[in-house]
């Protein structure tokens, strides 16, 4: 329910863009802000968070950090002018930053490795479930009720979400510590410094944070000027991004075992790429309602298995390791909307999406020979 809630939190803005942009009197390119802006803080936070979680205990923050999202979300919804909305969402980003790294890190605390990827997708069945309810819920509460609203329901989804974390604390088991006291944070960066699978894993975050959550963030957009269609049935198909993803969860441990991690990349990348193909230039809206599904399926296939690579970044300290991954994916977001954002000022959206799509697919194979070369070792087996 917490990675679901903070999943949602990113999402929610998505379809709101033309009606944002509409109310304050603001181009596009500027209302964007609220996604963009959001990223930044998110993946900067992640320095802060990935030590605080190690050091304190991953739920714990957590929980804590549900609590500043509650807080946020209300704000966000009292907000007056433009300006302040970003601000509230940039802080509420400060507090949504340690929710779902920290989630995955605990994840990789408890389970090993073999199971590891498995176990991701079911939790990162919340993370699916997030995609929709916010692209959904944030197209079809701006069409009708207003979009303060959808604000007020992110509000009350984490205040509930912190009560029952606080509730289960009691009864978690602790984290035996790793057998080695980790080393100081600075000298942790030196070590992903001088590791080249390392620097190859985390540019590769930060591409697929740029042309994956990018062009997710602009579909709604794309779909409701080019066929002019409500926000409602515009968040609505994207939503279907998110149950592509869940419909991956489900069938996780049959397709795992399938097409192993190098497949998963491979196959996830190309069927992301090609999905958004078709949204871009299909004549006909309707064929973005299965484009959407199996983009999302590709994505959850080609995520996950960056998830658990990412579980194994600096196995001594996995809240840094995982944050790192985590804060380089969300910078690739925020660079990757405000570039899109603002090219939609200059070319046509079909164009910027078929380049996006492409993008994606040479991302899944390069992933997955990377993958083929560092398994010949078993290097993330240890």
């Amino acid at each position: 329910m917490a990675t679901c809630s903070s999943m949602a939190l990113q999402r929610i803005c998505d379809p709101m863009l033309p009606e944002l942009s509409r109310v304050f009197q603001a181009p596009i390119s500027e209302v964007s802000q609220v996604i963009s802006f959001f990223a930044i803080a998110y993946g900067l936070m992640q320095l802060f968070y990935g030590p605080v979680g190690d050091r304190f205990g991953k739920c714990r923050v957590v929980m804590l950090a549900t609590i500043g999202c509650s807080v946020g979300s209300l704000l966000s919804a009292l907000s007056a002018d433009l300006p302040f909305l970003v601000a509230v969402r940039v802080g509420t980003a400060l507090a949504a930053a340690a929710i779902i790294p920290l989630s995955l890190a605990w994840v990789g605390d408890v389970v090993h490795y073999e199971h590891r990827q498995e176990t991701l997708a079911r939790v990162g069945l919340g993370t699916m479930l997030g995609i929709t309810a916010g692209q959904l819920f944030g197209g079809l509460l701006t069409d009708t009720l207003g979009w303060r609203w959808a604000f007020a329901l992110m509000a009350a989804a984490f205040a509930t979400v912190s009560f029952l974390l606080w509730q289960q604390l009691k009864h978690l088991e602790p984290v035996a510590p790793p057998a080695h006291a980790p080393v100081g944070f600075f000298r942790q960066l030196g070590q992903v410094a001088h590791n080249a699978w390392a620097r190859t894993f985390l540019s590769l975050a930060l591409v697929e944070g740029a042309t994956v959550f990018g062009v997710l963030a602009v579909t709604a957009a794309h779909l409701h000027q080019v066929h002019h269609i409500s926000l409602t049935l515009a968040g609505g198909t994207t939503a279907l991004f998110g149950l592509g993803g869940m419909a991956y969860m489900a069938t996780a441990k049959i397709t795992i075992r399938r097409f192993g991690e190098v497949g998963l990349a491979r196959y996830g990348g190309m069927g992301f790429g090609c999905a958004f193909l078709v949204i871009a230039f299909s004549p006909w809206w309707q064929l973005a309602l299965p484009s959407c599904f199996v983009a999302g399926f590709g994505f959850a296939m080609f995520h996950n298995t960056m998830q658990a690579k990412a579980t194994q970044l600096l196995p001594k300290a996995r809240g840094t390791g995982v944050s790192l991954f985590a804060g380089f994916m969300f910078l690739g977001q925020s660079l990757g909307v405000l570039v899109l954002a603002e090219l939609f000022n200059h070319f046509s959206s079909p164009s910027i999406l078929g380049a996006d799509a492409l993008a994606v697919c040479a991302l899944g194979l390069f992933l997955s020979r990377a993958i083929a070369t560092r398994n010949a070792t078993q290097a993330d087996h240890a």
